[in-house]
Protein backbone atom coordinates (compact mmCIF):
# COMPACT_ATOMS: atom_id res chain seq x y z
CA UNK A 1 0.00 0.00 0.00
CA UNK A 2 1.50 3.53 -1.00
CA UNK A 3 1.93 5.80 1.90
CA UNK A 4 -1.35 8.00 2.10
CA UNK A 5 -1.52 10.08 5.13
CA UNK A 6 -4.84 11.83 7.20
CA UNK A 7 -3.45 14.36 10.21
CA UNK A 8 -6.57 14.58 11.68
CA UNK A 9 -7.52 17.65 14.25
CA UNK A 10 -9.76 17.19 16.42
CA UNK A 11 -12.34 18.75 19.47
CA UNK A 12 -13.95 21.83 19.61
CA UNK A 13 -12.05 25.10 20.18
CA UNK A 14 -14.96 26.65 22.15
CA UNK A 15 -13.84 24.57 25.09
CA UNK A 16 -10.27 26.77 25.47
CA UNK A 17 -8.08 23.33 25.77
CA UNK A 18 -10.53 21.09 24.36
CA UNK A 19 -9.87 22.32 20.53
CA UNK A 20 -5.89 21.30 20.89
CA UNK A 21 -6.10 19.18 18.06
CA UNK A 22 -8.02 21.68 15.79
CA UNK A 23 -5.22 24.25 17.02
CA UNK A 24 -2.10 21.80 15.76
CA UNK A 25 -3.34 20.93 12.39
CA UNK A 26 -3.73 24.69 12.09
CA UNK A 27 -0.04 25.01 12.84
CA UNK A 28 0.91 22.88 11.01
CA UNK A 29 -0.85 24.17 7.78
CA UNK A 30 0.72 27.66 8.48
CA UNK A 31 4.09 26.47 9.13
CA UNK A 32 4.42 23.57 6.58
CA UNK A 33 4.37 22.75 2.86
CA UNK A 34 3.07 18.80 2.51
CA UNK A 35 3.24 16.48 -0.72
CA UNK A 36 -0.36 15.58 -2.38
CA UNK A 37 0.29 11.84 0.08
CA UNK A 38 -0.52 13.75 3.50
CA UNK A 39 -3.77 15.02 3.78
CA UNK A 40 -4.54 17.56 6.83
CA UNK A 41 -8.33 18.01 8.22
CA UNK A 42 -9.67 20.25 10.72
CA UNK A 43 -12.25 17.32 11.91
CA UNK A 44 -13.81 19.17 14.66
CA UNK A 45 -16.27 17.57 16.55
CA UNK A 46 -17.95 16.06 12.97
CA UNK A 47 -17.38 12.38 14.04
CA UNK A 48 -18.86 9.97 11.50
CA UNK A 49 -18.95 12.96 8.85
CA UNK A 50 -14.83 12.56 8.84
CA UNK A 51 -15.62 8.68 8.08
CA UNK A 52 -15.09 9.19 4.06
CA UNK A 53 -12.11 10.39 5.19
CA UNK A 54 -10.67 7.33 5.71
CA UNK A 55 -10.75 5.65 2.88
CA UNK A 56 -7.52 3.97 1.64
CA UNK A 57 -5.65 5.64 4.27
CA UNK A 58 -2.08 3.93 5.37
CA UNK A 59 -1.66 5.88 8.32
CA UNK A 60 -4.19 7.81 10.54
CA UNK A 61 -2.80 10.92 12.92
CA UNK A 62 -5.36 11.71 15.59
CA UNK A 63 -4.59 14.83 17.30
CA UNK A 64 -6.35 15.71 20.16
CA UNK A 65 -6.96 16.36 23.84
CA UNK A 66 -6.72 13.62 25.98
CA UNK A 67 -7.93 12.78 29.23
CA UNK A 68 -4.79 11.40 31.29
CA UNK A 69 -3.45 10.76 35.06
CA UNK A 70 -0.35 12.91 33.41
CA UNK A 71 0.00 16.38 34.43
CA UNK A 72 -1.85 19.48 31.87
CA UNK A 73 0.23 20.32 29.18
CA UNK A 74 1.68 16.44 28.87
CA UNK A 75 1.79 15.05 25.32
CA UNK A 76 1.15 11.47 25.08
CA UNK A 77 1.68 9.58 21.99
CA UNK A 78 0.53 6.07 21.21
CA UNK A 79 0.56 3.66 18.35
CA UNK A 80 -3.15 2.48 18.55
CA UNK A 81 -3.06 -1.73 17.89
CA UNK A 82 -6.83 -1.89 19.03
CA UNK A 83 -8.09 2.05 17.98
CA UNK A 84 -11.52 0.89 18.36
CA UNK A 85 -10.79 -0.50 22.35
CA UNK A 86 -8.79 2.52 22.98
CA UNK A 87 -11.41 4.77 22.92
CA UNK A 88 -14.61 3.12 24.38
CA UNK A 89 -12.95 5.07 27.37
CA UNK A 90 -14.08 8.11 27.76
CA UNK A 91 -10.82 10.71 27.37
CA UNK A 92 -12.51 13.66 25.87
CA UNK A 93 -15.77 14.96 25.86
CA UNK A 94 -16.20 14.70 21.95
CA UNK A 95 -14.44 11.27 22.26
CA UNK A 96 -18.11 9.83 21.46
CA UNK A 97 -17.47 11.07 17.98
CA UNK A 98 -13.80 9.19 17.47
CA UNK A 99 -14.64 5.91 19.06
CA UNK A 100 -17.99 5.74 16.81
CA UNK A 101 -16.20 6.85 13.92
CA UNK A 102 -13.50 3.85 14.63
CA UNK A 103 -15.44 1.69 15.14
CA UNK A 104 -17.51 2.09 11.99
CA UNK A 105 -14.46 2.11 10.17
CA UNK A 106 -13.64 -1.09 11.30
CA UNK A 107 -17.07 -2.91 10.77
CA UNK A 108 -16.28 -1.50 7.18
CA UNK A 109 -13.26 -2.46 6.83
CA UNK A 110 -11.87 1.08 6.35
CA UNK A 111 -9.63 1.62 9.29
CA UNK A 112 -6.26 2.48 8.46
CA UNK A 113 -3.76 -0.20 9.30
CA UNK A 114 -1.45 2.46 11.06
CA UNK A 115 -3.28 4.75 13.61
CA UNK A 116 -1.16 6.93 15.98
CA UNK A 117 -2.70 9.03 18.68
CA UNK A 118 -1.01 12.54 19.39
CA UNK A 119 -2.76 13.68 22.61
CA UNK A 120 -2.30 16.51 24.89
CA UNK A 121 -3.47 16.58 28.56
CA UNK A 122 -5.96 19.86 28.89
CA UNK A 123 -5.95 22.27 31.44
CA UNK A 124 -8.79 23.95 30.91
CA UNK A 125 -12.49 22.66 29.67
CA UNK A 126 -14.09 25.98 29.84
CA UNK A 127 -15.99 27.94 27.59
CA UNK A 128 -13.38 30.05 25.54
CA UNK A 129 -11.54 30.32 22.52
CA UNK A 130 -8.15 30.91 24.69
CA UNK A 131 -5.91 27.67 24.97
CA UNK A 132 -4.06 27.79 28.52
CA UNK A 133 -0.27 28.32 28.04
CA UNK A 134 0.42 24.97 29.03
CA UNK A 135 -1.78 23.31 26.39
CA UNK A 136 -0.72 26.13 24.01
CA UNK A 137 3.25 24.83 24.67
CA UNK A 138 2.18 21.31 24.16
CA UNK A 139 0.63 21.99 20.38
CA UNK A 140 4.00 23.27 19.89
CA UNK A 141 5.18 20.02 20.65
CA UNK A 142 3.04 18.03 18.41
CA UNK A 143 3.11 19.68 15.67
CA UNK A 144 6.99 18.69 15.68
CA UNK A 145 6.18 15.29 17.22
CA UNK A 146 3.88 15.31 13.50
CA UNK A 147 6.39 16.72 11.41
CA UNK A 148 9.53 14.18 12.84
CA UNK A 149 7.01 10.81 12.53
CA UNK A 150 5.86 11.85 8.43
CA UNK A 151 9.85 12.04 8.58
CA UNK A 152 10.71 8.52 9.84
CA UNK A 153 8.04 7.45 7.13
CA UNK A 154 10.35 8.91 4.47
CA UNK A 155 7.60 12.06 3.65
CA UNK A 156 9.68 15.15 3.16
CA UNK A 157 7.67 17.85 4.33
CA UNK A 158 9.07 21.63 3.78
CA UNK A 159 8.86 25.12 5.80
CA UNK A 160 6.29 26.91 4.34
CA UNK A 161 8.15 30.30 5.98
CA UNK A 162 10.73 31.80 4.29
Amino acid sequence: MALNILVLGVGNVLLADEGAGVRAVEQLQHRYVFPPQVELIDGGTMGLDLLGYLDDKSHLFILDAILSTEPPGSVVIKKLLDPPAYFRQKISPHQIGISELLAVAAMQDCLPPSITLFGIVPLDLSTGIEMSSEVNSAVAGVVSAVVKELGLLGVEVASAIR
